[in-house]
């Protein structure tokens, strides 16, 4: 039998606020019904080294700065 993985509890590297990543949920994270640019996509995958919350990711698609931390 294999072992499915426990959801993740994290913090946003962009805020910095508590979030739960649902990539290890039997349902898909909420993050999937965001629509980003491919280009914006590829910025966050260079500047993040995890997920960002389903705010910030929101905020981003509708044309938030980037902001990254300690900048």
């Amino acid at each position: 039998m294999s072992r499915v993985p426990t959801p993740l509890d994290d913090r946003c590297p962009r805020c910095g606020g508590p979030f739960h990543c649902g990539v290890n949920d039997r349902s898909p994270c909420a993050c999937t019904g965001v629509s980003l640019e491919a280009s914006l996509q590829q910025r966050l995958r260079e500047s993040f080294a995890g997920c960002l919350c389903v705010g910030c990711l929101r905020a981003l698609a509708a044309g938030a700065a980037l902001r990254l931390p300690g900048r």
